[in-house]
């Protein structure tokens, strides 16, 4: 089911057409992504594929392999940036868009500041503080690359 307005399913509707940042790896049921707001390279979006809002309307195949899409992440994340650990959170409260984790390396120079739930002050940042498109396509390719390895 495409619903209208929605941002993920717009994007699943451009599958084939999605740059390296939108489509960094998938399966029939989960698609990962760089998240475009974000002044953290690395700052990965585990999405949904199909319109899914709450985690309980998870059906059993994706409550099958979400457990090993985050830890796979987080071991690639590890191996690109040498971390020794990943956070992964959901919300679901932005409207227009999938069920998601967020899976966020933490580095290891990383302020106390920004430790813990202040990660997010990573998301949202203005224009001129995020991570640039080509920036996350490059990530994108490694991590892909790691991801089938």
């Amino acid at each position: 089911m495409t619903v209208t307005g929605c941002h993920s399913c717009d994007q699943e509707a451009n599958f084939d057409g999605l740059p390296p940042r939108e489509l960094i790896a998938s399966d029939e049921h989960w698609r990962v992504v760089h998240a475009f707001n974000s002044g953290l390279l690395g700052w990965l979006v585990l999405t949904t594929r199909r319109h899914v809002m709450e985690l309980a309307e998870l059906n059993d195949a994706e409550v099958a392999t979400l457990g090993a899409w985050q830890v796979r992440l987080a071991r690639a994340l590890g191996e690109e940036f040498g971390t020794s650990k990943t956070y992964v959170a959901e919300f679901g409260e932005v409207s227009g868009f999938h069920l998601h984790f967020h899976v966020v390396p933490r580095l290891g120079d990383l302020d106390d500041a920004m430790r813990g739930p202040g990660i997010f002050s990573f998301l949202g940042v203005s224009d001129d503080e995020q991570v640039s498109a080509e920036a996350r396509d490059d990530l994108a390719k490694r991590l892909a690359a790691r991801l089938t390895a």
